[in-house]
């Protein structure tokens, strides 16, 4: 390995001993002997971490200079210039949108609502019929408050930054399941500082008056409506129940009651999609001019039923193509990349890119994704990170996945969230 480091001209020293380099080293080499065999490389080269804008961004905190970072980046992973000068402009705006963030004193929370109208068949996350649960729901919230209560006096004393509500959907639940939610997070939490509260209306399906008017009436102002797309054949094929005709009429709704930040999801690679049919979808969401865009690569997850009922697929290189032409015209109509993650088993091996107009950046994104701050996550399928800023340390306490298991483990869960207590030791009550 050694003597091929030297032949591939590796601008960095490789300690063997050392299980991170050595580990860099051998798939550099696999690559490029895979990419030998096949006559392919791939955009991000060797990188396979779900955050490689952390890469940059460490660096940047660092003072690193950027083309030092570029160097680095090429030559140790080999990536394309094209991603590591996305990763850059995505770290450098993530350094300024956060640069008034106190991570080590300050946290995000998300309280997780893991029903939804339906399951899409690309679906792996946490989400499960409402239909089955909805004489069970007081059991969920009743479990929920009780997480909630825990948190808030265990975290009291610290500044709470943002609020994530997501699931799932949580528009899911009834316009006065809502409002018992919000109601006990604004009695038990000290609100004064958090900067934006987000919730995932997502399926325009779940979405109505009332509810929107229940979210309004808490001071939410930031939602999403996540058509995913908007060819009424794909949508059909993803298992999804609406038609775009319905995207169209939630986002006026919304804007109607007074939300002044949306955010719409599209996904690049759903099956039966097209090149053409992708362009058609993002242009008619921009017609509807979203505050936020978010360009996911379709990943093919264990979890998802996909590949038995969805249909084909467009290929790496047409998905490739997705996501330059929304590169584009999204940059012409002023929207800015400001977070970036990726998945296994993405189509070209691509990654998600959120945009947003400049001002309306989502800060609860960038927190979970560059896992600069503590999370703390109540509700079934919520993860809680713990990040010790200082000693560079994360550790993580997933509640259970499945809402049966939530209920019946909340001693459990509760006492996990102990662990908040060792953590800052001294600091929390």
């Amino acid at each position: 390995l050694e003597n091929e480091e030297k032949k591939a001209g590796a601008a960095f020293p490789v300690s063997y001993e050392n299980r991170l380099e050595a580990k860099t080293a051998i798939k550099r080499e696999l690559y490029g002997l895979l990419s030998a065999r096949t006559g392919k490389t791939l955009p991000w080269g060797t990188l396979t971490g779900i955050r490689p804008t952390k890469i940059a961004l460490s660096r940047l905190d660092q003072g690193v200079p950027e083309e030092e970072i570029r160097e680095f980046m090429e030559k140790t992973y080999l990536t394309s210039r094209e991603k590591i000068d996305l990763s850059l402009e995505i770290a450098e705006r993530e350094k300024e949108l956060l640069s008034h963030i106190d991570y080590e004193n300050g946290y995000s929370l998300y309280v997780g609502i893991p029903f939804c109208p339906t399951t899409c068949l690309y679906c792996s996350f946490t989400s499960y019929p409402i239909g089955a649960w909805e004489k069970k729901m007081d059991q969920y919230l009743a479990a929920l408050f009780k997480e909630l209560d825990y948190v808030a006096e265990t975290m009291k004393g610290r500044t709470l930054d943002t609020v994530y509500f997501g699931g799932g959907t949580p528009t899911a639940l009834k316009a006065e399941e809502l409002d018992a939610i919000l109601t006990r997070i604004g009695e038990r939490f000290d609100l004064s500082s958090v900067k934006e509260f987000t919730v995932e209306a997502g399926r325009p399906d779940s979405i109505t008056e009332d509810k929107l008017k229940t979210l309004r009436a808490h001071g939410i102002s930031r939602i999403s409506i996540n058509p995913q797309t908007l060819e009424d054949h794909v949508l059909r094929a993803i298992g999804r129940k609406h038609a775009a005709g319905d995207i169209r009429a939630a986002n006026d709704l919304a804007r109607s009651v007074g939300f002044d930040c949306i955010n719409m999801d599209l996904i690049a690679g759903l099956p039966q999609d097209s090149c053409e049919g992708f362009r058609r979808s993002l242009e008619g969401v921009l017609e509807m001019e979203p505050e936020n865009v978010t360009i996911h690569t379709l990943a093919l997850k264990k979890g998802s039923t996909l590949m038995e009922r969805g249909g084909s697929l467009p290929s790496g290189a047409e998905v490739a193509e997705m996501l330059d032409f929304s590169r584009e015209i999204l940059i012409r109509r002023g929207y800015r990349p400001y977070y970036l993650y990726r998945q296994k088993y993405m189509s070209g091996a691509l990654e998600n890119v959120g945009w947003a107009k400049p001002g309306t950046e989502n800060l609860y994104n960038i927190i979970m994704m560059e896992e600069l701050q503590t999370v703390v996550s109540v509700g079934g399928g919520g993860v809680t990170k713990l990040v010790d800023y200082a000693a560079g340390r994360i550790v993580r306490l997933p509640n259970p996945k499945y809402p049966h298991d939530y209920l019946t483990s909340l001693k459990k869960v509760l006492a996990q969230k102990e662990e908040l207590i060792r953590f800052y030791g001294s600091e929390l009550p």
